[in-house]
């Protein structure tokens, strides 16, 4: 049997890169899975077709999640269309790099907006339909950012150790109801973002993981898959480092 066989997930930001290989392993795991994107209209519907053609059902929604009222409107119509939601991924997120100095106030709220206030929107939004069921698995994807810290990055390093923060407080309000938090902590992960950036910066940046290569979005879907599964039952409160030693 596939581990996420008749369970519903909610994968936020997932037309591309990290977002995009959690949708499309969870489906071959078995998941129904309901995800969003903000603009890549192009993208996600063929994320949808190729999603559906695993067997399984999926469906891609035009959805915000920074903004409070449409996280709402998004969980009712994902119940009305699944009936069911029983894992949620946060990864929805953005970076507007650079030094404190230079910084804008705007920059700042931005990102601090799109990346943290998000996963509180929409684990707000989920959380009715999962105490009724009386279970869930909720992911939220900080960064080795979150727990390291990076000169250029005070905007996306507060927002990516706010999810550590409020995860680990929503893992011991929900606990009770078998509705479990949890937190995954990519490192240097290979995606169309990182692919515009020079050979020399790439081969310096894997020179200095342990284990001498960059991550895939897949690795990072695996231990999502793990989160959302029953295999990780008596795990909550939790951050998983995958980062191939990069902080060890």
């Amino acid at each position: 049997m596939k581990l996420l066989e008749g369970k519903t997930a909610i994968v936020t930001g997932a037309s591309r890169g990290i977002g995009k290989g959690i949708a499309q392993t969870f489906a071959n795991q078995g998941a129904n899975v309901a995800f969003t994107y903000s603009s890549s209209v192009e993208a996600a519907n063929a994320l949808e077709a190729e999603l559906n053609a695993l067997g399984v059902k999926a469906k891609g929604y035009q959805s915000n999640a920074a903004s409070f009222d449409e996280a709402q409107k998004l969980a009712e119509a994902v119940v009305g269309e699944f009936g069911s939601i029983d894992i949620l991924v946060n990864n929805a997120g953005i970076t507007k790099d650079n030094l404190l100095m230079r910084i804008s106030e705007e920059d700042f709220d931005t990102v601090i907006e799109v990346n943290l206030k998000s996963v509180f929107n929409m684990t707000k939004a989920v959380q009715r339909t999962m105490l009724k069921q009386r279970k869930g698995s909720i992911i939220n994807m900080s960064s080795v950012v979150g727990i390291k810290g990076n000169a250029g990055q005070t905007n996306y390093a507060a927002s990516k150790a706010g999810i550590i923060g409020f995860s680990k407080s929503v893992a011991l309000e929900l606990g009770s109801r078998n509705i479990r938090s949890n937190v995954v902590a990519p490192g240097f992960i290979e995606t169309e973002m990182t692919a515009k950036l020079s050979e020399d910066i790439l081969k310096d940046w894997r020179a200095g993981i342990p284990l001498k290569r960059g991550g895939t979005p897949e690795d990072i879907a695996n231990a999502c898959v793990f989160l959302a599964s029953d295999m990780s039952a008596y795990v909550t409160g939790q951050t998983l480092h995958v980062d191939g030693g990069m902080l060890t």
